[in-house]
């Protein structure tokens, strides 16, 4: 399987230009351990010398890292993340193609659910202009399942990759499916991502 290294619970994954729907969402391993160091350190609320302490290597060496300057082995790498309280794991690479075009836009429709860290799964959210033009500076509570189809209703037919990767978390999609109100074009460009009818014709099953 087709996967990248990740620091679980609260780093947030780098993104990647979300612009090209078929570039998938991800940098080369070198970039992902540089960015995930990064943010376990922070979320970990240390700093450079603390971790390093902790990791039992030095403060250059663990800023080189961080800055691309030099490259650590996945060993060092997952010893470093395990000292700030992460784990190293692996996820699917998500990639966004074109699957449908609904009033002139195109479906952008990931090849795989994305999953959200449950804080930010169930976080209280306002969404961006572009998604809510209509009830701007509204604040949905993401924990009420009412509140939470329509947020969710809002990014399958407004947002775009990097919507869909903030918001959305894949098993409470599937929980919802059948209750959103959605157009018939997104839905059914979505419809098999979401019922796992996609994996099960890529042979997967």
């Amino acid at each position: 399987m087709t996967g990248v290294a990740n620091a679980t619970s609260r780093v947030v994954n780098a993104g990647s230009d979300l612009l090209n729907p078929l570039y998938p969402i991800g940098y080369s391993r070198h970039m992902d351990l540089q960015h995930l160091l990064v943010g376990a350190r922070q979320a970990a609320g240390l700093s450079q010398a603390s971790l390093a302490k902790l990791a039992g290597t030095s403060r250059p060496t663990l800023s080189a890292y961080e800055h691309g300057r030099k490259s650590p082995t996945l060993e060092t790498a997952a010893r470093i993340i395990g000292e700030a309280g992460f784990e190293l794991s692996l996820t699917p690479r998500i990639a966004f193609h074109e699957a449908a075009v609904d009033r002139g836009r195109p479906i952008l429709v990931p090849n795989t659910l994305p999953r959200l860290p449950l804080e930010d799964a169930l976080a209280v959210v306002e969404l961006p202009l572009h998604l809510n033009w209509s009830d701007r500076g509204r604040r949905f509570d993401l924990r009420d399942r009412r509140q939470r189809a329509r947020v969710y209703e809002l990014v399958l037919r407004e947002g775009c990759p990097l919507d869909v990767l903030s918001y959305l978390d894949g098993a409470l999609l599937i929980d919802l499916w059948s209750e959103l109100v959605l157009p018939v074009a997104v839905r059914a460009a979505w419809n098999g991502v979401v019922t796992g009818q996609v994996k099960e014709q890529a042979g997967f099953s």
